[in-house]
């Protein structure tokens, strides 16, 4: 579901001056029409997202960093498939979370009858965003692009996408397919976070993602509740993690953390 008009058609049109790099359009059923995506040839180095973020937005394309991973899989070979999405405005976030908690929590997480009903949204968290949540993103793609980085070869993007929420949806993304088959219900889940959290799409991977938080949960209640919203968004982040726990997942990978990471079986 790419943005229409796409500025990526014709780059040079739209005043962009673009490093070497690939436009994809390759997709799960066929070419698509336009291209989804471009990504630059070279790694990425701090302020190459911020520079993208620059150039792109005011023509309707945002930067997202992508990641190779140990498979080495580009966007070429991660079966978009825009055909096959929705558009995230069309779903509610609490539903898409109601159905997957009821789906999956009972029995993965070994709930009793008491505490197996859907929670409820977390609230917005009572302390104030630290920073802007653009600043925050900015802030995260410079360190994971740094030369210390644990993630290597991060390669910069820009997507057709009004917001960074619906940058998943805007190529088709089947980074959780395993999961949920259509990205975009996932997309109105980060719609809310974008709105509650300050939350942006940093990285994506062929079955990963990074998220930047600019206004954190900092008490456990909310860390807890927001724990259950991540459980029903990637339960394999619990599942097949040493945090494998609502509890211990909310202390350590929720409570005060600008830096969310999910990454789908």
């Amino acid at each position: 579901m790419a943005t229409l008009p796409n500025p990526l058609s014709s780059p040079a049109d739209a005043g962009l001056q673009l490093p070497p790099g690939t436009f994809v359009d390759a997709t799960i059923d066929e070419v698509w029409h336009e291209p989804l995506l471009w990504y630059a040839d070279a790694p990425a180095s701090p302020g190459s997202w911020a520079a993208l973020r620059t150039s792109g937005r005011p023509v309707g394309l945002l930067p997202v960093l992508i990641d190779g991973g140990m498979r080495d899989a580009w966007p070429e070979a991660w079966d978009l498939g825009p055909a096959r999405t929705s558009y995230p405005g069309d779903h509610d976030a609490e539903e898409v979370l109601s159905e997957a908690w009821e789906a999956y929590a009972p029995e993965e997480l070994g709930l009793d009858e008491s505490s197996a009903d859907w929670p409820g949204l977390a609230p917005v968290p009572a302390e104030a965003a630290a920073e802007d949540p653009d600043t925050s993103a900015a802030g995260l793609a410079d360190f994971l692009t740094d030369t210390s980085s644990p993630m290597t070869g991060l390669r910069a993007a820009l997507v057709p996408a009004r917001r960074s929420a619906d940058i998943a949806a805007a190529i088709g993304w089947s980074g959780p397919l395993n999961h949920e088959n259509d990205v975009a219900r996932l997309c109105a889940v980060l719609r809310s976070w974008e709105d509650r959290f300050g939350a942006r799409v940093v990285v994506l991977g062929f079955d990963t993602m990074v998220v930047s938080v600019s206004r954190p949960p900092t008490t456990i209640a909310e860390s807890e509740a927001l724990a259950a919203e991540h459980f029903a968004f990637c339960p394999d982040n619990i599942q097949q993690s040493t945090l494998n726990s609502l509890d211990m997942y909310a202390e350590k990978a929720v409570l005060n953390q600008q830096t969310w990471a999910f990454w789908w079986d």
